[in-house]
């Protein structure tokens, strides 16, 4: 199952994704969607208002989680790319809301730096409330996966050890197009890859993770309850634009894919000074 977050009107609408036909959902969004019991059998079995998938603008997939978690350095290829060690713990940062956008919105590239990279990577969503939840039981935690694009700031990522004042710039992230739900989507191990202005930058396989969304959901559970709808983007691989000296400009197009989970396309466009 196929669920997504449109924009209707002044708001948001949940929907189910059935073939080229899209079913709303009394729902604002996925989020609200998760947050029900029995939240996938509700969502397969709801009959509303049908309008072409062509037609749908999409909002970000959850427009406002309680939490995004991303993952760092979780792709074998892309820690040798950058010169480290596989780590014997996840490397953990946060975004917030506000850095999200749609699967087709625009990148927006801030004035104040000129080092915008591209970062594709598998988004786990969560599907329900858990703490300290084992990692044979992670599984049934999440309600199922989608694509982000970790657009990052390099210059003010490399300021400091801490990395959010790269990260988290607003409207940024693209998030989406779909939640494919965890009893559909494929795996383990799923074709990733991003290109920019039609050239083919990252290729690569999340098989390459050195912590699977599993293990993930198991150690941050152990942090922090996890919600319905949060986010954990769970690293990139190789390829990306730190590697290569090159970054984003006006007019660039990025696109993002992952087998079985859709694509993102997105415009990239320079911020005015105020």
């Amino acid at each position: 199952m196929k669920l997504a977050t449109i924009r209707d009107g002044a708001g948001t609408r949940a929907v189910r994704v059935d073939g080229d036909m899209a079913v709303e959902l009394p729902a604002a969004d996925v989020r609200e969607v998760l947050d029900r019991d029995l939240w996938h059998d509700w969502a397969a079995g709801v009959e509303g208002p049908r309008r072409p998938v062509a037609d749908l603008d999409y909002a970000p997939l959850v427009p406002s989680p309680d939490k995004i978690v991303c993952v760092g350095l979780n792709y074998r290829s892309h820690i040798l790319e950058m010169g480290g060690e596989v780590p014997e713990y996840p490397t953990l940062f946060a975004k917030f809301r506000s850095a999200l956008i749609g699967a087709n919105d625009e990148i927006t590239l801030p004035f104040a730096t000129e080092q915008v990279d591209w970062e594709a990577e598998l988004a786990v969503v969560v599907g329900a409330r858990v703490r300290h939840v084992p990692v044979e039981s992670a599984p049934a935690a999440i309600a199922g996966y989608s694509i982000l694009n970790d657009v990052s700031m390099r210059d003010y990522q490399s300021r400091t050890i801490e990395w959010l004042q790269g990260k988290t710039w607003e409207h940024a992230t693209p998030l989406g197009p779909w939640l494919v739900t965890a009893d559909e989507s494929p795996g383990p191990g799923r074709a990733i890859e991003c290109l920019v202005d039609g050239e083919q930058m990252q290729k690569a396989d999340t098989a390459d993770l050195v912590f699977d969304p599993a293990t993930l959901v198991s150690y941050l559970s152990t942090i922090v309850t996890l919600e319905p709808g949060d986010v954990i983007a769970t690293g990139t691989p190789a390829g990306v634009g730190w590697g290569r000296g090159r970054w984003l400009t006006d007019g660039s197009e990025v696109v993002t894919r992952i087998t079985g989970l859709g694509e993102q396309r997105n415009r990239c466009r320079a911020e005015a000074r105020p």
